[in-house]
């Protein structure tokens, strides 16, 4: 059984980690000389995609600083590997953005607000997700636009809720912290508070339409009737169906069919209800583009019973070579195992699989079940504040769930001094982010002159 330090010991622990790191110092990003050029690392990064997707990829970092931010995790990983850290270890999500979150059902059909992505999850120091978080609000905000006070605000807003609500975490009993989650009336109450006119009603509308993205509705989107069947749309490269006869559809249904034995039975037998009837390549996020993606169409007891799943690539983390590495060899089981661990509520259908050769490993996941997620790109900014509220905490609770709350507690304090830090390092994070974007364009232009 994996031993979780007592509260004695966990008080002490933030003590020592604030005498060898002040909390200003969590302000600082120091460049060394020996810093990788961040266009020859991100190629790096790449080796091993699909090279045909790879433009496809760099097409999409390269709309935005805030896109390119969101698309290169390795390099920040890298740059928060430098530098000093509190050595007060949690399960990291590993590429904390504020598109990472959102809202999803619960087994119970309950819309609640979590991390939603976890391809980068791995133990490390809590504060390298933070660092990540407080930054991307600051980028967002300079891409968008929107004034300095307002994304100043936001920065801050974020460190504060994680801070406080880490606070309140560290004074619940385990159980307790282990059952929280922010559920639909949490964030109508948020939403109130910040906007009392209008609030509510939004809150309302998104929920319903979060609600609205079920499977039949993922099926009706993604599939048309061929000869009386479904089958998956061709979109290439964005969705590219799947000889059936093929030896990567043979591949695949070999993946699906050792993902089942890693569900539990009740789970198993569920899914054992459904057969596959169609399969297709799919294109998915920013930084995951060139990864093997696909999705499975499943048939149940009619042809409107319809499941659609994701079979996902798992490398390993981009903090790997930073922390240390996943107990996991599987790396599909790093993911699942970590969304598990921090999740208030995980999907049901969440569990890993080896290639048919080994050499890929691959995590699988419901495609759809009423997920929603912010749009940084339509996001006013109005939303901004209230929107890293709930980020921040949400953030807490998923560090605490593994047992942890009460060594950061000690370590953030009660006064703004972390807070007024990290808006510090944000803005340093956010324009080296600009210089890397500056040379990932300049090189782009290069290439196609």
């Amino acid at each position: 059984m994996i031993r979780i330090a007592s509260t004695a010991e966990q008080v002490e622990s933030g003590k020592v980690a604030r005498q060898a790191m002040s909390r200003k110092e969590l302000a600082e990003h120091v460049v060394g000389d020996d810093r990788p050029d961040p266009v020859e690392l991100l190629y790096g990064s790449d080796v091993g995609r699909d090279v045909e997707l790879l433009p496809l990829k760099y097409e999409r970092m390269s709309v935005s600083p805030f896109t390119f931010y969101r698309g290169f995790a390795a390099m920040h990983a890298y740059d928060l590997g430098q530098g000093q850290n509190t050595g007060l270890a949690v399960q990291l999500c590993g590429d904390m953005h504020l598109s990472n979150f959102g809202v999803y059902a619960s087994p119970e059909r309950n819309l609640v607000f979590d991390v939603n992505d976890f391809d980068e999850t791995l133990p490390g120091p809590f504060e390298w997700d933070l660092k990540r978080l407080v930054t991307s609000f600051e980028v967002m905000g300079r891409t968008r636009g929107f004034s300095a006070s307002v994304t100043s605000s936001a920065v801050r807003q974020a460190a504060e809720s994680y801070r406080v609500r880490m606070g309140e975490l560290a004074e619940m009993n385990n159980v307790s912290v282990w059952y929280d989650r922010m559920d639909q009336g949490t964030l109508e109450t948020m939403a109130t508070s910040f906007d009392p006119k209008r609030g509510r009603k939004n809150m309302d509308a998104r929920l319903a339409k979060a609600r609205g993205k079920t499977h039949a509705r993922a099926a009706a989107k993604l599939t048309d009737v061929v000869d009386g069947r479904r089958r998956f749309q061709s979109d290439p490269p964005l969705l590219t169906p799947a000889d059936l006869s093929s030896a990567e559809s043979a591949m695949v249904t070999a993946v699906f069919e050792r993902y089942v034995s890693t569900l539990s039975a009740d789970r198993g037998h569920l899914l054992a209800r459904y057969r596959v009837i169609d399969i297709a390549r799919k294109v998915v996020g920013v930084g995951s583009v060139g990864t093997r993606c696909w999705v499975l169409l499943l048939e149940g007891r009619t042809p409107e019973d319809l499941l659609v799943l994701q079979a996902k690539e798992a490398g390993p983390s981009v903090l790997e070579p930073y922390a240390r590495k996943s107990i996991y060899r599987h790396q599909g089981r790093r993911v699942v195992e970590g969304q598990r661990l921090t999740q208030a509520a995980s999907d049901i259908f969440l569990g890993w699989a080896n290639g048919v050769d080994q050499s890929r490993q691959y995590y699988v996941r419901q495609l759809h079940d009423m997920k929603g997620s912010a749009d940084p790109d339509k996001m006013p900014a109005t939303n901004l504040q209230p929107y890293a509220e709930i980020c921040g905490m949400a953030l807490a609770r998923a560090h605490a769930r593994a047992g942890g709350a009460t060594m950061i507690a000690t370590y953030l304090g009660s006064s703004d001094k972390v807070d007024r830090a990290l808006a510090e390092y944000a803005v340093s994070y956010a324009d080296q982010n600009e210089r890397d974007f500056a040379a990932f364009s300049a090189a782009r232009a290069g290439a196609t002159s």
